[in-house]
């Protein structure tokens, strides 16, 4: 029996053990957000055309097979990069919905309901968002995420 696949546009990276998706329309700040994040160790898995698999207790992520280890730089062009040839999605971030205190978001892909947190691509601090939250998904925080509910229980 085989899974089935779907393609999706988005960026598929690993960082720091975690897998990610950046999901946004066009010129959404996507695969500049990715080099930023490769910028600072996370690996390339797929830019631009992502496939996507149930399977292996989740969702895999891989890029086409022309397209693997290639991303577009604007203002640079194509360039081709160490890359991973896949990598299981523990989280799903939504380009422009960032809000202050963040809900608890999911998103279903494929059939896999996974945890999302929206971000602004273009903010400064949005890879060190990006590398803390991958650590609260892998169960390596090095600091605990609470919620607003847990905040206000004691006032």
């Amino acid at each position: 029996m085989t899974n089935k696949s779907e393609q999706i546009h988005g960026v598929a990276l690993s960082v720091d053990d975690a897998g990610v998706l950046l999901l946004g329309g066009p010129g959404s700040g996507k695969s500049d957000l990715a080099l930023r994040l490769i910028d600072e160790g996370a690996v390339l898995v797929a830019d631009d055309r992502v496939v996507l698999t149930k399977g292996g207790g989740g969702l895999i992520a891989h890029a086409p097979a022309r397209l693997q280890g290639l991303i577009e730089i604007k203002g640079v062009g194509i360039v081709k990069m160490p890359f991973h040839s896949s990598v299981k999605i523990d989280g799903v971030v939504l380009l422009g919905q960032e809000s202050a205190l963040p809900e608890n978001h999911e998103v279903e892909l494929s059939g896999c309901c996974l945890p999302a947190v929206g971000l602004d691509p273009f903010h400064a601090s949005t890879p060190a968002k990006i590398r803390l939250w991958c650590r609260i998904l892998s169960n390596k925080p090095t600091w605990e995420r609470l919620h607003p509910e847990q905040l206000l229980a004691d006032v």
